[in-house]
């Protein structure tokens, strides 16, 4: 099988490398993102593996059919950027990795929450130019501080269970209840409940239509006074102009967000040297209270080892039309 990669980095053809040992696939790796724009250079290929920002609309799923690609794979658990629409209708199988080192995310996550509360990063930087002041470093304990979680699936599960540890009451939501969680205590309420209740709001949902704007003008308004808001999920999730007026007004009292709306046009490059054009993620890094990371959560060795061997695997049983032993990894 031949397989042809798209926004890939050093580290992708690292891992993927090591694991194809183990099934001798032709690998061809591209680095520019997957669009209308770069087909030509899909040839002879039976598979596409494509990343979070790649777009797999019907335009590009048609012609990666007509070339003869049979197979889609995603290195990733989001899905919103294919039409499985135009994939069912054209043939195509779609799998995609569901679980990969959730905890990987879920840390990635309370290292937000912490760096934004305790502000290790300011004093990191302080420290470095001789000062070793403590004005306007005050944090907070989050032990008995209300966390609530939207989402608890296998990443929201985990960060649930970590953010536990902290000794904080935690609030859940999601339309499938974890007895799990239930059992250590952990409370399931409504939405309206949790956004009102919490001093930590976390975001571990996937991107639908009905989770577009989660977190909009009139959701912010029914949280508390100075809240912090985490999102490692999808940047959909959040109206960021909404977000913007709520830290203006200062509502919000901290913002951390791993994933951006507009994230395909800046994350996993190198800009350093760039005139960025987006003023709406300028305009949230102008405030001292926001964190952004450029999609990191999942970059752990441990994350990336599992990716490659989700979704080699996967195409394996695609190709020898086995049973798959997650059926949560196959999409069509």
């Amino acid at each position: 099988m031949k397989i042809t990669f798209f926004s890939t980095k050093p580290y992708d053809k690292e891992f993927f490398d090591k694991v194809n040992q183990n099934f001798n696939f032709e690998l061809d790796y591209f680095e520019t993102h997957l669009g209308p724009h770069i087909l030509n250079v899909v040839d002879h290929s039976d598979a596409v593996c494509a990343f979070v920002n790649d777009k797999l609309d019907a335009f590009v799923l048609h012609s990666l059919a007509k070339k003869g690609v049979k197979y889609i794979a995603l290195r990733c658990a989001g899905f919103n950027n294919v039409d499985l629409e135009a994939a069912k209708r054209l043939g195509l199988r779609v799998c995609r990795v569901p679980a990969y080192s959730p905890e990987a995310v879920a840390e990635h996550a309370m290292a937000m929450i912490l760096t934004l509360n305790r502000k290790t990063h300011k004093a990191y930087n302080r420290v470095r130019e001789q000062n070793f002041a403590l004005n306007g470093l005050m944090g907070f304990n989050l032990y008995q501080k209300t966390i609530g979680v939207i989402g608890t699936g296998n990443i929201g599960a985990a960060f649930a269970k970590i953010a536990k540890g902290f000794g904080a009451r935690i609030l859940a939501y999601d339309i499938a209840e974890n007895q799990e969680l239930k059992a250590l205590g952990i409370e399931y309420v409504s939405q309206e409940q949790l956004l009102s209740e919490s001093d930590i709001v976390s975001l571990h949902c996937p991107l639908m239509d009905s989770t577009r704007h989660l977190i909009n003008a009139d959701s912010i308004k029914k949280m508390k006074p100075n809240v912090m808001i985490i999102n490692t999920s999808r940047g959909g999730l959040i109206d960021t102009k909404a977000a913007i007026k709520g830290l203006k007004s200062k509502h919000i009292g901290y913002l951390g967000i791993d994933v951006y709306e507009q994230e395909e046009k800046l994350f996993f490059r190198d800009l350093s040297h760039t005139i960025i054009e987006d003023d709406t993620i300028q305009r949230l890094m102008s405030f001292p209270n926001v964190l952004v990371t450029a999609h990191q959560a999942f970059f752990t060795a441990e994350a990336l080892h599992q990716i490659a061997t989700s979704t080699l695997t996967s195409l394996s049983h695609f190709e020898k039309n086995e049973e798959f032993e997650n059926p949560n990894a196959v999409l069509i």
